[in-house]
């Protein structure tokens, strides 16, 4: 293995190291793209349980939010339930934009790995071949069978530039698509805890309507202001004597 290395020349180096990123990045996603770590069938039940409560805890919420990804977005519908709908969507959609990101981590470094790895490899080899020929130019070509193996040593670089490459391809593809369809699962779930949390609040009881303007002002008036002013005496007749 360490002659394999060698003969690689100095290009080996940063192609090792990019493979070890790699390896780590995959290792790491493997763990965090769980479906325990982020849509668990446990927290889409109790996200639906608790939008068809009146009344919410905020411990309800908060554990609901730290126990997973998924958990993150209802909990932010949760907390919006009691704004109008497009509001409640666009809270939740926001959340949602986060989680993505986060679901996405490292997958760009993946990707860049991907694409310098071969031609890291192909550097290699070019300046192998650069070495080969100017042996060949100093010594001649003496020995045809050393020619040949210098020249399949330069290609080593290329050779392992192409397999960290197909490798980390296989499975940056495979954590795309477990995003994909992780993020269609948020949706879902999103909208029907949207509609859920719509429901029960038509079903709730009507709010007592404000007393008539006419009703409040007699209510307000004070009893002695409604009592009717005595009448007032009659009017002497002529003459200044009373009748």
């Amino acid at each position: 293995m360490f002659e394999l290395v060698k003969s690689g020349g100095i290009m080996m180096f940063p192609l090792i190291l990019s493979s070890i990123i790699a390896l780590a990045i995959i290792i790491e996603r493997f763990l965090s793209l769980r479906v325990s770590k982020v849509v668990p069938s446990s927290d889409i039940e109790r996200a639906r349980k608790l939008a068809g409560i009146n009344k919410l805890a905020d411990v309800q919420v908060d554990e609901l939010r730290n126990g997973s990804l998924l958990g993150r977005v209802l909990a932010t519908g949760l907390e919006s339930r009691e704004l109008p709908r497009h509001i409640m969507k666009e809270n939740v959609e926001e959340a949602g934009r986060h989680v993505v990101q986060e679901l996405e981590r490292y997958l760009p470094a993946l990707g860049t790995i991907i694409t310098i790895a071969p031609m890291m490899g192909l550097l290699g080899t070019v300046l192998g071949m650069i070495g080969v020929f100017s042996a060949i130019n100093t010594a001649g070509v003496g020995n045809p069978q050393q020619m040949a193996g210098g020249i399949s040593e330069a290609l080593v670089t290329t050779v392992v530039g192409l397999l960290i490459a197909i490798t980390t391809l296989v499975f940056e593809r495979y954590f795309k698509a477990k995003v994909d369809s992780y993020v269609a699962i948020m949706e879902r779930e999103a909208l029907r805890l949207i509609e859920i949390a719509n429901s029960s609040r038509k079903t709730l009881p009507a709010a007592i309507t404000p007393a008539p303007a006419a009703a409040r002002s007699a209510v307000s008036t004070p009893a002695a202001s409604q009592a009717r002013p005595a009448p007032a005496s009659a009017p002497l007749p002529r003459g200044g004597k009373p009748a």
